[in-house]
């Protein structure tokens, strides 16, 4: 198994470049399997999770071929749906929850998709209810065996257009619903639809292969798409966003380092609130063409709500702060000077990780699996270094921004966590002045 060693103290500098986006990725890497023409898509970054969806498609018979680091174009041409009903493709697809998103595009062009209980980070509940009924509304069928822990979901023909009213404002079952729709027969409405740059996106490479999904209902809680026979391959490749939580992860970085950063092509237009919810924490952010610059500082100071009561940050849907960044939230205020209620409505497993830094001295009060108050150190006392295990992806880097800040070296157990989410991320944080080493035990 695999870990890091990370001396804390350094302060950092230069410029780092986001990789792709991983929630983009993994949705555009599905929809290749909607036509049996070539998709090129850029930018992708090669992150573990990513690349077992990529090995997952070749497994089923999707030709790839890797042009450049970070570009790939898909020939989806020879799908074997054999596959789908041995082990091999269990254990493969179980690894990771993307995999969830490769129902839609089979059951559109196939009419038959089959999956076992995704796999994905350990915090709490996360329902698939969202794509089964999305499904089922467009014409499909659903069972679930609940021995094997197997999905199957088919159709007797052509889906069906239909009006949809998603139960939640799922991403990956907005995606998962979409592409479905693309080759359904007739017009779908889709209500409640997730809106987030990435689905966006998604839509606008479906529109590139053929499909009609309303420009102008692109980006907003309601989607119209209308069926089409048969999609194509994009002429054009399709360029997946800079990853916005990659971006959050370099200014809290920053932030607890006391470092100056330059985050280089950014697509600060596709950021929604993020930057302004580490200005509320008192981190100073500036805006240069497509670049965010994190100027250094030794104390930020949080703000508070307007009648002079304790500071609140929560997750909610786009365009509301994503939920992937409450954790490196959490972790910038523990050096802030003020006191912050950090409220993560979504997942109630994803604060477990604070007794870590607890252990490394910051104050924090864990009120319930959902809600944390953190009173800032000032930098009156630094955290120290201790022996740690990453949790999940976003904890995983949380912690690792928290060992960059600490006195002393810091061990990081079950990096593979920070693997999934973070390419290369020792060798380009060094870069920048950080002493990470991966170690092998």
């Amino acid at each position: 198994m695999q870990y890091f060693e990370i001396e804390g103290g350094r302060q950092l500098s230069g410029e780092i470049v986001p990789k792709g986006a991983k929630n983009e990725a993994l949705q555009v890497v599905c929809a290749v399997l909607l036509t049996e023409e070539k998709v090129t898509l850029n930018n992708v970054p090669e992150i573990l999770d990513v690349m077992r969806l990529i090995q997952l498609l070749e497994f089923l018979g999707v030709e790839v071929k890797k042009n450049a680091p970070g570009s790939f174009t898909f020939k989806a041409k020879d799908v074997d749906l054999q596959k789908l009903k041995g082990r091999e493709f269990y254990d493969q697809a179980a690894r990771l929850r993307g995999s969830m998103m490769i129902l839609g595009p089979l059951l559109a062009r196939f009419g038959e998709a089959y999956m076992p209980q995704p796999g994905g980070d350990k915090i709490g509940r996360r329902r698939v209810d969202t794509h089964f009924l999305g499904f089922q509304q467009l014409g499909a069928h659903f069972f679930y065996d609940d021995k094997e822990a197997f999905y199957k979901v088919f159709s007797h023909g052509r889906l069906k257009g239909s009006y949809i009213y998603l139960d939640e404002p799922s991403v990956t079952g907005t995606a998962n619903v979409v592409m479905a729709a693309v080759l359904a027969q007739g017009t779908t409405t889709i209500y409640n639809a997730a809106c987030e740059p990435y689905l966006q996106q998604l839509c606008r490479l479906l529109n590139s292969m053929g499909a009609k999904i309303e420009e102008n209902t692109i980006g907003s809680n309601k989607l119209i798409i209308h069926g089409v026979e048969a999609l194509h391959g994009n002429k054009t490749p399709h360029r997946v966003l800079s990853d916005m939580i990659e971006v959050g992860s370099f200014i809290g970085m920053a932030a607890m380092t006391e470092s100056k950063l330059r985050i280089k092509d950014a697509d600060v237009d596709h950021l929604g609130m993020i930057p302004d919810v580490f200005r509320r924490l008192g981190v100073e952010i500036e805006r240069k063409g497509n670049d965010l610059i994190v100027h250094r500082q030794s104390i930020c100071k949080m703000g508070t709500n307007l009648d002079g009561s304790t500071l609140t940050i929560y997750d909610h849907p786009w365009p509301g702060f994503t939920p992937d960044l409450l954790s490196i939230v959490l972790v910038v205020a523990t050096q802030c000077e003020g006191q912050v209620l950090i409220h993560q409505k979504m997942f109630e497993s994803r604060l477990f990780f604070v007794d870590k830094l607890i252990d490394m001295g910051a104050k924090i009060i864990l009120c319930d699996p959902h809600r944390a108050v953190v009173t800032g150190l000032a930098r009156q006392s630094n955290l120290r270094a201790v022996k740690m295990t990453s949790p999940d992806i976003r904890a995983g880097i949380s912690l690792l921004i928290a060992a960059l800040s600490a006195d002393g070296t810091s061990t990081i157990y079950n990096i593979e966590q920070i693997d999934r989410g973070y390419e290369s991320i020792e060798t380009r944080l060094n870069a920048l002045g950080a002493n990470i080493v991966r170690k092998q035990s």
